[in-house]
This record gives C-alpha cells, structure tokens and sequence, in this order.
C-alpha cells in the first residue's frame, strides 16, 4: 500500500490502484495523522484541522466516525490506534511518499555534497518527481494552511539542488525555461533568481542576466524592504566580472561541493553553555533529536526540533547536551540564547539577532537597525551555512520567528514549555518526567554510586520524594554532594514532610518552587483560580466532567480552561478517568505548591475538606 501527501491525498493499494477516500474532512484527519510521522495526534489539534475556531459540540463524536471510515477503507495494512486524547497512525509497511522524497533528498544531497553528481542529480530527480501538484489539494483549507508551506519548502529546497547538479553538469540550456517559470512564481527566492542568472549568462545572455538581478532587488526593496542577500549579490558580480564560466570539462568533481556563497573568513561561533558532565538516561529522545536535525540524518527541508514538557522536566539540559554532541555535524559553528531573563522577562528578537550578528562577526550589527533589517543581515550571514542554533525557554511563536535562518544546511532546537507553531507535531518531543531507573541513576552519578549502595532505602525515598522531576532531583543529590557528613536517611526525613518539601528542594539558584511559579506566571487568573480548586483531586485521574461538576461550569468551558493549564504544562493528561477521551493528573509538586498558602496568587488548599468529586470518586 502507497500512502500519499505530496499532492491530494490518496491512498494506493499492493496493485497500484485509488481506494476511494469518504471525503474532504476524512481525508484531512488521515493527512494530519500521516504528517505526525507516527506521533499521537491529539483530539483539539484534528479539531483544528477540521473546524479551526468553530467546532462543533459533537466534535469528539465526528472525528471518531471519519477514524472508523478510514479504518474499514484502508483495512488491516495501517493501524489507527486510539490513545489518551487522540489518535496514532501505524503505518507498518505501507509506504509514505513523504518518507521516499526525504529519503531521495538527502541521499541526493550526500551525493553532491561528496562530488558524485550523477547519483546526485539521479535521486535528487527521482525525489522532485513524487510531487504530484498541489500540495494537500483535498483537504480543509486549515489543514492545508498549516502545512502545504513546509511541504511546499521541502520540494523547493530539493529542487535548488537539482538545479545546482544540473549547472554543475554543464546543462544550463535546457534549464532556463524551467527556472524562469520557478523564478516567476517565487520572486523573493534569492537562490533560484541566482540559478536562473548562472544559466543565463552561461548561454551568452549577459544583459538578460542583468535584468533577472535589478528586476529581484526591485521586488525584495519594494515588497520586503531589503537589499539583496550575499548569494545574489555574488552572482551579480561574477557575471560583471565574466568570472562565471562554465564548469570544468571532464569528470565530476571527487571533492565535496558547498552549496551557496558564505562569506569568507566568517568566524565560527560556539555559544553553547557548558555541557551537563552527569547527564543521565534520555537515550530515546537524544536518537531522535539526533534523526530531526543531524546533517547526515535530516530530510532536505528546514531541519527543527521544538522539545516541550513541564518546568524543571530537564528540556535545556538534554538540548544543551545533544548540541555539544552535534558539533561536528555543523563545522560553521553554534548559536545558543535563552529567551527568557531570570526575571521571567521573555528578551526582544532584536536583542538576540544582535548578539548573533555579532558570534558571526557583523560588529555593525545594532538593535536600532531595527528588525527586518537584522533578519536580513542574519539570514544572508547563515546562507549556505551548517549552524547549529538553539532556542532555549521561548515564549511564543512571534519570538523564535525571527531568529530561524533560512535553507536546509542549519539547523534549530528549541525549548518551551509551549508547543509552538514553527514545529510540527513530527519535530516535537515531549519530555516526561524521570522514571525511577533514570532518577535513581541520577541520584548516584551526583552523590556518588557508594553512598546510594550503602542506604539505597533512603535514596529510593528522595526519589519518591522528588516525583520523578529531574531538577527536584538534582537539588536533592547537589545538596547532598555538598554535605558529605549528611546520611541519606536526613534529607529523605526532610522531604518526607509535604509542608515543607518545596522548601527543602532549593539550593543556590534552583528552586523547585520557582521555577513552577514562573508557568504559573503565563496562566490567565482564571487558569490559577481552576488549579488551585484541582488540588483535592491530589495525584490521581479525573476525567473533565469530574472537574466540571467540581468547578462548577460547563464542561466546554471547563475543558478550554484546563486545556490552558495542559498547554503550559501544568497539568497532563492521562490515559483512564472513567471517559472514552481520557483524563487529567497533576503532578505531586504541583499539588504540593498549589496547596500552600500565598503560592503564586493561588489560594490555599491546605486544611480545605476533600471534594465532593473526590469523595465520590473514592468511593
């Protein structure tokens, strides 16, 4: 079976032929679940794939009637699995066109990057060719605005470099009608205008080459404001200088070939912080950031990796941690910035772009160049380059924006706590808490493996106590480290006591306390009021008509305000809790600071009766 995205959505079976597909909003559910590349795929985002800001009230009921149909259509050659609050879509061997064209791409890519131009220009080819018109064509025009941009970059990107094998093949003739229509139909695309120049030129059309250049500065000035970039500008003055010839005469280069036009002596900037030296467990998620943004393991399109998940759950540790591990995948350096102050503060684009400028040796570089200026000076600074840039704590989609450079060649990791729209449910990894192995090993790479041998029933009680939260944890085991005298059995006493455990898990600047304050901070104040009358549930599973009848509102209002809570991650859900969509928990220490007096504008909980709700759940 042949599943296919590059063009309106079908499916094939083993003898090449149309199943037919029950219409434009089932056909939209299969593409979202295809897209996710095997990821859970959440009720409220198919809802916004089908209905975006106006769902129905039977919503929940709809989306399982078109999973159903696609089900009884596409037979037993995929899965679709229900999970906690949504959908996962096993393809087992059928295959995604989406997957050949990455697969396609990046071996052509390898190819040309090594010198072998004719296996380059072979794959490169066969990848453009699994496009099959408009991208997502019969699907909802929300599914289709969400997505059909980053399809619609992977095939250009693959075609740029078709377009330079081609060149580099002497085949410049017959490439320029081709690049003509593409230039037409995507004028502020610098490289292709660049392509269409070489070709030009190498067919002894100078003047036409010319026009192609002052025709696309006209429109990047008057559409976007900017002058054109290096690569472009590059290729101006090779045709002023007739120093734009035609390819060597003979065999293919055997050397690498580097794509675009750097600058030279651009410096190589290495921003990260320090590595984390005891860092511990997450082998499945560093394979995978590995496979999302790793230069011989990426597809052909924008290579980004956004890693969410709940304050204090170790996202900066693990990005820092996989970034150093990278450094060689990207020789043209690495851009590191936290985008929030310790206040809490989130830091302006222009602030960040000028401290990148900057690593890149643009001293000129100035917030008050104001910020398309300081996009185009980062992006034509990054063109054709291999950076590695890491986003750490952003805040919002409008912040990262700026700061994501332009092509294939580089590549972004980003932490929030937020999923964020600049990555796709497939670039997203959602970090859950320790389990007791990895907090165990922790605890002992920390304070040493002799001292958790010679008590290990204290140390399992601080790693209860800790609940799983890497920085919880590592307070533990760091103030343990810097009191040696201290048996285990103490700090295990200290955190035995729940009034008191927030207190107990500080030590210098971390705070287990703190850091969950500041996703208090996002919250609306009626998200704040919600958690705190969510303490009574403790750590255990409720379905949202619980909260509901608890909180008494409706049940869509309750939903949409403890989906708030979810998003900011101070809530999860769960996969049981007496409904069919599941249920939500909280974790412990959210519980315990949700539940003391004066906690981030929180009323307190502590004394408070159990709930109705609770009472009746419990039986």
């Amino acid at each position: 079976m042949e599943l296919r995205v590059l063009g309106p959505v079908e499916v094939l079976d083993d003898q090449g032929l149309h199943i037919e597909l029950p219409g434009v909003k089932a056909q939209t559910v299969l593409a979202s679940l295809l897209l996710a590349n095997g990821q859970t795929v959440s009720d409220t985002h198919l809802s916004d794939m089908l209905w975006a800001w106006d769902p129905p009230t039977t919503m929940t009921a709809q989306i399982y009637t078109y999973v159903s149909r696609l089900r009884k259509r596409l037979g037993p050659h995929v899965e679709l699995v229900r999970r906690p609050r949504g959908y996962q879509l096993v393809t087992h061997e059928a295959k995604l066109d989406l997957t050949t064209f990455e697969r396609l791409a990046r071996r052509g890519r390898d190819a040309l990057t090594r010198g072998n131009l004719a296996q380059a220009a072979d794959d490169l080819r066969a990848a453009v060719s699994r496009y099959r018109g408009t991208v997502l064509g019969n699907v909802t025009e929300f599914l289709a605005d969400a997505e059909r941009p980053r399809l619609e970059e992977l095939r250009l990107a693959a075609q740029e470099d078709l377009v330079e094998v081609e060149l580099a093949l002497g085949r410049h003739q017959r490439l320029v009608p081709e690049l003509t229509a593409l230039a037409t139909e995507h004028p502020t695309r610098e490289r292709l205008r660049a392509q269409l120049m070489t070709a030009l030129y190498r067919c002894d059309r100078q003047s036409d080459a010319l026009a192609v250049f002052h025709a696309g500065r006209r429109i990047l000035a008057e559409e976007l404001g900017i002058d054109p970039g290096a690569t472009l500008t590059g290729v101006h003055q090779a045709v002023l200088e007739g120093t734009l010839g035609l390819p060597a005469a003979g065999p293919a280069p055997s050397g690498p070939v580097r794509l675009g036009l750097p600058a030279a002596g651009r410096p190589a900037p290495a921003m990260l912080p320090p590595d984390v030296a005891d860092f511990t467990g997450r082998r499945a998620e560093l394979a995978q950031l590995e496979r999302l943004v790793a230069s011989d393991a990426a597809g052909a399109g924008p290579r980004r990796a956004l890693i969410t998940g709940m304050a204090g759950v170790g996202k900066s540790a693990l990005a820092v941690h996989r970034a150093h591990g990278l450094r060689d995948h990207f020789p043209d350096g690495q851009l590191y910035a936290d985008l929030t102050d310790q206040d809490g503060t989130s830091r302006s684009p222009e602030t960040v772009l000028t401290s990148f400028l900057h690593a890149l040796g643009v001293e000129s570089a100035d917030p008050d160049r104001g910020l398309l200026e300081l996009i185009r000076l980062y992006r034509t600074h990054c063109a054709g380059a291999r950076l590695l840039v890491v986003l750490d704590n952003a805040v919002s989609n409008a912040q990262i924006a700026p700061l994501l450079p332009n092509g294939p060649e580089s590549a972004v990791i980003v932490t929030s706590r937020r999923h964020l729209l600049a990555a796709s449910g497939r670039d997203t990894l959602a970090l859950p808490v320790f389990d007791d192995g990895e907090s165990m090993a922790l605890l002992a790479a920390l304070v040493g493996p002799e001292r958790v041998a010679a008590d290990p029933l204290s140390a399992r009680a601080i790693v209860d106590s800790c609940a799983g939260l890497p920085l919880a944890v590592r307070i533990a085991g760091v103030r343990l480290a810097a009191r040696p005298h201290w048996p285990l059995s103490r700090l295990a006493g200290r955190l035995a006591d729940q009034s008191t455990r927030l207190d107990e898990l500080s030590f210098g600047e971390l705070r287990v306390r703190e850091t969950i304050r500041r996703s208090l901070r996002e919250v609306s104040l009626r998200g704040r009021q919600v958690l705190s009358r969510l303490a009574p549930f403790g750590t255990g599973v409720f379905p949202a008509e619980a909260a509901a009848w608890e909180l008494g509102l409706p049940q869509a209002t309750a939903e949409q305000v403890l989906e708030e809570l979810v998003d900011i991650r101070l809530l999860e859900t769960a996969g049981a809790g007496g409904s069919e969509r599941g249920g939500y928990r909280l974790h412990e220490l959210v519980v315990l600071l949700v539940s003391a007096p004066g906690a981030g504008g929180v009323p307190s909980q502590r004394g408070a009766p159990r709930s109705r709700t609770v009472q009746l759940l419990a039986g």
